[in-house]
């Protein structure tokens, strides 16, 4: 499929992103107020740094043996940048929240679960950038959703299994990386992160996604690849992704052909007589179960179909391109199988029409995806 070649455009959008973040901390890194001790072999933060303490803007102590910080790293009050990535850790020292001008802080490849993040972790307000990816958390720290000025979250490669509905906090994050976790499912909440321009959800066990992802507006990569999603909410069409990451999962490695279809019962068969003759119904003639039952119909997608189903309906998936880039598989409800030998795919939406205007493209879509 088309949009399973997008996995490389993906990363290469997310590599941007990541360079614009951390532009201003590699520049901490290899300025005069920097110190990189990585691969020195330290067990410990030596002493000699605390003279600088008060100087330090950056400090890199990745790839050491250093199990704790020591309580002296309070006294670098005025660290922008810190990385202790792949040092075995297993508890993160209290004395971190106060640094109290901390930006991006880097703790990949250590030992940490939720047990290691200090209590009052959520206090580090000046916190934009926070990687903690690699670890064995099992969920998402509370702490990390209380950091309100965090841009960047990355969480890859961990285990973790669900993601609180607390996550709505973090209104100002603009890259969501999840990747690499045992996520089945995202909260709806996922839908308030309204400044979001990358979400990364590859490599879970996600079978599908909320409808809420209308809502991020800002959105413009979204990597879903190596997940077990078998269809996308129709929603997503009002969005303006630029790169977008499909392959293996099942909508893209095998096209849904079954039809889904319970016979009608009795009560709908008579329900949808009334529907599409149009007879008049009030409470004063009908119980108000049966009343609340009849305004519950739906109408079939198929445009040349004026009939309407309750909970007996025809589940099929229809690959549409989007904005001429990649083709999406929607899920659409139709009142009878015989309504899925009408419906064909328009001309224009087909994978050898030319791009034409995305606004355009998009309405096209909502006409014949949505009804």
């Amino acid at each position: 499929m088309a949009a399973a070649g997008f996995s490389t455009l993906n990363m290469e959008y997310l590599r941007r992103q990541s360079e614009s973040d951390t532009s201003s901390s590699e520049s901490e890194f290899n300025g005069e107020n920097a110190e990189d001790l990585s691969y020195s072999d330290l067990e410990t933060v030596p002493d000699f740094l605390l003279l600088r303490s008060n100087e330090l803007r950056a400090l890199q102590l990745d790839h050491n043996e250093i199990l704790c910080l020591p309580d002296t790293i309070s006294s670098f009050k005025n660290l922008v940048t810190m990385d202790i990535s792949a040092n075995n850790m297993t508890i993160l020292s209290p004395e971190l929240v106060k640094l109290h001008n901390l930006k991006t802080f880097i703790a990949r490849n250590n030992c940490f679960d939720t047990d290691s993040i200090p209590k009052d972790f959520g206090l580090m307000s000046s916190l934009e950038v926070l990687n903690l990816g690699g670890n064995n958390f099992k969920e998402l720290p509370p702490q990390v959703t209380e950091l309100e000025h965090l841009r960047c979250l990355y969480m890859g490669g961990n285990k973790i299994e669900e993601v609180n509905s607390s996550i709505k906090s973090l209104t100002n994050l603009e890259v969501l990386y999840l990747g690499g976790n045992c996520l089945t499912e995202i909260p709806a909440e996922v839908g308030c992160l309204h400044k979001l321009t990358a979400l990364v959800l590859c490599d879970n066990q996600i079978q599908s996604l909320p409808p809420t992802l209308i809502h991020l507006q800002q959105l413009r990569s979204l990597s879903l690849h190596n997940n077990q999603i078998s269809t996308l909410p129709t929603a997503i069409v009002s969005l303006n992704i630029v790169e977008l990451s499909l392959r293996n999962n099942p909508l893209v490695d095998k096209f849904v052909q079954d039809l889904v279809y319970n016979p009608p019962t009795l009560l709908e068969l008579a329900g949808r007589c009334i529907k599409i003759d149009g007879l008049p119904y009030s409470c004063e003639e009908l119980p108000r179960h049966l009343v609340q039952y009849l305004d519950s119909a739906h109408h079939c997608v198929n445009i040349k179909c004026k009939g309407v189903y309750f909970s007996s309906r025809v589940e099929q998936v229809k690959f549409v391109d989007f904005c001429g880039k990649y083709r999406l598989p929607l899920l659409q409800y139709l009142c009878s199988p015989s309504c899925s030998t009408v419906i064909s795919p328009s001309p224009s939406l087909s994978s050898d029409s030319e791009p034409e205007e995305e606004d355009n493209t998009k309405e096209r879509m909502r006409r014949v995806l949505l009804g």
